[in-house]
C-alpha cells in the first residue's frame, strides 16, 4: 500500500462519505454492546459482601474468541481514516489544531458531562436513602469503562493534527516510530509496572496511524491474496508471542494497559477491513441498513456512554430484589442474556431521545474567534485528569462528582464553535466543497 500524494493541480473531486467506514464503526458499536451484556454479573456472597464479576473473562474457552473479536483497534483504526479527511477539511477552511481540539473534546465530553453528573446526583441520593455503599460502588464502576475509553480516544484524537503532519511527510517512518515506542515500554514495564500505561498514547496512536495509511492508499490496491496473507502473518506472530509467554492469550486482558498485540490485531483487522470491503459495501448499499446505521452513528457516543451504567444500574437494583439471580456461566445465566441485550436497548432508547442531541457541535451564530489555546488545553487537562484517575485507581463516587466538576469547567472553556469554520454547504445540508488534495473515501467527523 502506498500512501498518497498531495495533488498540486486543480480541484480534486468531491469527497463522498463511505458507507462501509460508517458499516464497520455501527459493527463495532453493537459487539461491545452485546459483548458487555455477557461480561457484567453482579454477585451477592454468604458475607453480605457484593462484587462485579467479568463472567466471560473467567471462561478460559472464551480466549480465542475474543481474540476474534476484540474490535477496539479496528475502532480506532476507523478513527483515523475519518478523522484525518476531518482535520484535511477543517484546514482548508482556515482552521487551526486548537480548532480541530475544540470540536473534538465537544463532542465527546459534552454526553459524558451529563453522563457523569447525572450519576452523581442519583448516586449521592440513593446513598443518603439508605442504599448498602456496596450497591453504589457497583453502580459507580458503571462508567469507569467509558472513561478509560475516552482518555484513550481523545489521547489519540487530539494529537491526530500533529500525526497528521508527520504521516504526510513520512508515513511509515511515523508508524514504525509509534510501534517501536510501543515495544520499548512494553519491555521496561516488568522493571516499572506504570510505564506501561504510556501505551494508552502510543498503542492507540499506532493503531490510528493505520486508518491514515488505509485512507490515503492510491494506486494499486493490494490483492486479497496479499491482504489475507498480512492477516494471517499477524496472527501467526501474535500466537507466537502468546506461545512464548511474553503475552497474555487473553485480549481482554492486553487492553487495559494496552500493548504490542493489539497492534497487530489492528493490523489484521485494517487489512480484513479492506479485504472484505466488497461484501461490506454491499451491505451497506441496503436501504434499511443504510437507515438503521445513519441513526445509530449520529448518537453513537451516547450509546456508548450510557449503556454500561445502564447495565450496571440493572445489576445493583437487581441485587436489592428477590429476584432470581442465576449463577455467571451457568445454562439459566446463559438463556437469560437475549432478555438482558433487550432490556437494555429498552432503556438505552429513552436515554437516546433525551440526551443525544448533545453530540450536536455548539456552533456560534455569528462572526466569533477561535477559542484561546490556553482554554483549549486548559479544558484537555480538565478532562484528562479525572478521566486517567479513574483508569489507573478506579471510579468512586467521589471521582465521580469531580469528574463532573472537571467535564462542565472544560465545557464552559471550549464555548461554541466559530461559525466560519462550517461552511454554508453544511448548515443547509448540500454538497461539500471539494478539497484542495485528492479525497478521502471517508467520513466526515464534526
Amino acid at each position: 500500500m502506498v500512501p498518497q500524494q498531495r495533488a498540486t493541480g486543480g480541484p480534486a473531486p468531491m469527497p463522498v462519505r463511505d458507507p462501509v467506514i460508517d458499516l464497520a464503526r455501527f459493527f463495532c458499536l453493537t459487539l461491545v454492546v452485546v459483548g458487555h451484556t455477557m461480561m457484567v454479573s453482579p454477585v451477592l456472597h454468604a458475607d453480605g459482601t457484593v462484587t462485579s464479576e467479568n463472567t466471560l473473562g473467567n471462561e478460559h474457552w472464551f480466549e480465542p474468541v475474543v481474540w476474534v473479536l476484540q474490535i477496539m483497534p479496528l475502532f480506532f483504526v476507523a478513527g483515523g481514516i475519518t478523522g484525518l479527511q476531518s482535520w484535511r477539511r477543517l484546514r482548508a477552511r482556515g482552521g487551526s489544531a486548537f480548532d480541530f481540539m475544540q470540536m473534538r473534546l465537544l463532542r465527546l465530553i459534552r454526553p459524558a458531562a451529563v453522563l457523569l453528573a447525572v450519576m452523581f446526583t442519583g448516586l449521592s441520593l440513593a446513598l443518603l436513602s439508605g442504599v448498602d455503599p456496596q450497591v453504589i460502588q457497583l453502580l459507580t464502576s458503571g462508567a469507569g469503562m467509558p472513561l478509560w475509553f475516552l482518555a484513550a480516544y481523545l489521547a489519540a484524537q487530539l494529537n491526530l493534527p500533529w500525526l497528521a503532519g508527520l504521516h504526510a511527510r513520512a508515513p511509515w517512518l511515523t508508524l514504525a516510530g509509534l510501534i517501536s515506542l510501543v515495544v520499548t515500554v512494553d519491555c521496561l514495564r516488568g522493571v516499572l509496572p506504570q510505564l506501561a500505561y504510556l501505551n494508552m498514547v502510543f498503542v492507540w496512536c499506532a493503531v490510528q496511524q493505520l486508518g491514515f495509511i488505509v485512507a490515503d492508499t492510491r494506486g494499486p490496491k493490494p490483492g486479497g491474496l496479499a491482504l489475507f496473507g498480512l492477516m494471517v502473518a499477524c496472527n501467526l506472530l501474535l500466537g507466537l508471542l502468546v506461545l512464548l509467554g511474553l503475552y497474555s492469550g487473553n485480549m481482554l486482558v492486553n487492553l487495559n494497559p494496552p500493548n504490542l498485540t493489539l497492534v497487530l490485531l489492528g493490523i489484521s483487522q485494517a487489512a480484513a477491513l479492506q479485504l472484505f470491503r466488497p461484501v461490506l459495501s454491499r451491505i451497506a448499499s441496503l436501504a434499511w441498513v443504510g437507515r438503521l446505521v445513519g441513526v445509530a452513528g449520529s448518537r453513537s457516543m451516547t450509546v456508548y456512554l450510557w449503556h454500561l451504567p445502564l447495565l450496571a444500574a440493572m445489576s445493583g437494583v437487581l441485587l436489592l430484589t428477590d429476584f432470581p439471580q442465576p449463577a455467571g456461566g451457568s445454562a439459566a445465566w446463559w438463556w437469560g442474556r437475549p432478555l438482558v441485550l433487550m432490556t437494555v436497548i429498552a432503556l438505552l432508547l429513552p436515554i437516546v431521545a433525551l440526551f443525544g442531541r448533545l453530540e450536536n457541535r455548539p456552533t456560534s451564530s455569528g462572526p466569533s474567534p477561535s477559542r484561546p489555546a490556553a482554554a483549549v488545553l486548559l479544558a484537555a487537562v480538565a478532562v484528562f485528569v479525572p478521566a486517567v484517575q479513574a483508569a489507573l485507581n478506579g471510579l468512586t463516587l467521589g471521582l465521580l462528582g469531580g469528574g463532573a466538576g472537571c467535564f462542565a469547567l472544560a465545557v464552559v472553556l471550549l464555548g461554541r464553535i466559530p461559525a466560519r469554520l462550517i461552511t454554508p454547504a453544511e448548515r443547509s445540508g448540500g454538497p461539500e466543497p471539494p478539497l484542495p488534495h485528492p479525497p478521502l473515501s471517508a467520513n466526515v467527523e464534526p
